[in-house]
């Protein structure tokens, strides 16, 4: 822990915070259950403290061996094969960490009528300069709407409407050899390497289910899982259904799929045409119930044809598996997918998501990913702290009561006043 950089002031309040983050949180402890620890040599939890704080210290680890404010009694090839550690299990650490966080520090500060939620979501993970980047693909970048060298971060989250974790993640290649420059050479099937490797080539949407159960058995308490029309078919709404979440996403304007709307099997623009919309400025055009199958099984659904509003001719549709929340609560339930778009902005610019280290190992940028998701828990903490009284404690409850019995009081003396 001595490995933390604490020369000037500001230095020393992040040592501070970084130390009590890790100790209120008992980092070791899930790194341990991550399979992330040493028989002999330098202390895991001093490797990873030190790689924790270098963003906020504003300096690199190179500056820091350059100008020898580096006081760790490691040299920096240490720092490298922690990072490309093949047996750690980074998106189970991240898991731990976001559940214990979300249960200790969270959910005894929320109303039980309030909704958790997962949300699912991926960005671009770019490494364009590289050539010999492990398993970097050619991806699809929907922001410039071009296909660029990397990866897609497929994210998992947890929010309870104020505060957003990030639970669990996976860097996504492609499925086809042609569209990767520098393929894998892990070849123990017994190994997490090959594991996650595998894991990189699979289908998002069957990647999604992965994270999605892996959140569960974490221990992440929610109900309903959030995505866009990216993973919105009827196969991925029943399958999240069995895993025991319902479903609010936005559905895909196409006549390529179909749901079962009294009797015959329809897209969404032919069930909108076949009802009538409320009239006026209303915001909710149109609601339905339908029902999704999947090989012989069946659910129950329903659609939420909400008036764009960047257009107010156009639509859009959102479809969710819980009948029993109001058109209002289906349109406010979506609208926390915005949480996840500001967690990664925030990654790229302060957090360096995908900039930090020029590494070529999918091991060690999995890690990095999992460092950043740590960072923004103990950041998406401190702001919780800072925006919410009633971290006070119990001098919250004093205070609550002492105001009552004030306003009791100033009542009393107005209506003695009036008689």
């Amino acid at each position: 822990m001595n490995s933390i950089t604490s020369e000037s002031q500001t230095d020393k309040r992040v040592s501070t915070s970084i130390l009590s983050f890790s100790k209120k949180h008992r980092i070791w402890s899930l790194l341990k259950q991550s399979n992330a620890y040493k028989t002999k040599g330098f202390s895991v939890m001093g490797v990873f403290l030190y790689i924790f704080s270098l963003v906020f210290t504003g300096r690199s680890m190179y500056m820091n061996f350059s100008t020898g404010t580096h006081n760790g009694a490691f040299a920096k090839d240490t720092v490298y094969r922690f990072l490309k550690n093949t047996s750690i299990n980074w998106s189970k650490f991240t898991a731990l960490l976001a559940a214990q966080i979300a249960s200790e520090s969270i959910i005894p500060l929320t109303s039980e009528d309030r909704i958790k939620i997962l949300i699912i979501d991926d960005t671009l993970f770019e490494r364009s300069g590289a050539k010999n980047v492990e398993l970097a693909a050619r991806v699809f970048d929907h922001v410039s709407m071009k296909f660029k060298r990397g990866f897609r971060l497929l994210t998992l989250g947890w929010s309870d409407g104020t505060t957003f974790l990030p639970v669990a993640s996976r860097l996504l290649s492609s499925e086809k050899d042609k569209n990767i420059y520098c393929n894998s050479n892990i070849l123990d099937k017994r190994t997490t390497a090959y594991r996650i490797r595998t894991e990189a080539r699979t289908k998002a949407t069957v990647m999604m289910l992965n994270l999605i159960e892996q959140a569960k058995n974490a221990g992440i308490q929610a109900t309903h899982v959030l995505f866009d029309t990216w993973f919105c078919s009827p196969s991925t709404l029943i399958d999240v259904k069995k895993s025991g979440y319902d479903t609010v996403a936005m559905a895909k304007k196409t006549t390529k799929i179909h749901y079962t709307y009294q009797g015959e099997a329809l897209n969404v623009k032919e069930i909108f045409k076949r009802n009538k919309k409320r009239r006026g400025r209303s915001k909710d055009l149109l609601s339905v119930e339908i029902t999704l199958t999947k090989d012989g099984n069946s659910i129950p659904a329903k659609l939420e044809y909400v008036r764009n509003r960047n257009k107010r001719k156009d639509w859009l549709v959102l479809i969710t598996t819980d009948l029993t929340l109001t058109e209002e609560e289906v349109i406010a339930l979506y609208g926390r997918k915005w949480d996840i778009e500001v967690f990664f902005k925030v990654s790229k610019t302060y957090l360096k998501l995908a900039k930090e280290w020029k590494v070529l190992s999918y091991d060690a940028m999995t890690a990095h990913v999992a460092f950043v998701f740590s960072r923004y828990m103990m950041l998406a903490i401190e702001n919780r702290s800072e925006s919410d009284m009633r971290t006070i404690g119990e001098l919250f409850y004093y205070l609550v009561d002492e105001l009552k019995d004030i306003s009791f009081m100033e009542s009393l003396s107005l209506i003695m006043q009036m008689l």
